[in-house]
């Protein structure tokens, strides 16, 4: 194995409305069918509501409409992706979903295919800007968007 090889990450490219995220694929819990979440009264519109998973009450994003790139809502084909709240060591919330447009895509991750594209101007959560092959995705900041989840669920309440 060469240390390219041994460099390689398994990511996964996930669509959503006006834009793809690449996370790792240890971030994914698990994937689900949209079902309309319990409205979270006073959120901001970014904020979809709870779901019930697994016996947790999970919020759930339009990481689209927080970040401006779209509006978004769920509906039909759309999925959730429940993610592993990695950032915050917050007990009493390890998860949260993510509208996303159909199933994530397994990828491989490896240095020498990943460009960094320089952008001063990034949308809120959002840590870069990069290709993999021909794909552009978003490598989104997990604890910028998981702060301002408990900051929105913390001014609702």
């Amino acid at each position: 194995m060469t240390t390219l090889e041994q460099n390689d990450i398994r990511g996964v490219l996930i669509a959503l409305t006006g834009a793809r995220l690449l996370l790792p694929n240890a971030t994914i819990a698990e994937v689900l069918s949209f079902a309309p979440p319990e409205p979270i009264e006073g959120a901001p519109e970014w904020l979809l509501g709870r779901m019930r998973w697994r016996g947790w009450q999970v919020p759930l994003i339009s990481f689209s409409r927080l970040t401006g790139i779209a509006p978004e809502q769920g509906g039909l084909g759309t999925k959730v992706v429940v993610l592993k709240a990695l950032g915050s060591g917050e007990a009493r919330s390890p998860y949260f979903a993510m509208l996303t447009q159909g199933f994530p895509r397994l990828v491989t991750v490896s240095h020498d295919r990943l460009l960094h594209e320089p952008d001063d101007h990034l949308p809120q959560g959002v840590h870069a800007r990069v290709w993999l092959n021909e794909d552009e995705a978003f490598i989104p900041n997990l604890e910028v968007v998981e702060s301002l989840i408990g900051g929105a669920l913390a001014e609702a309440a």
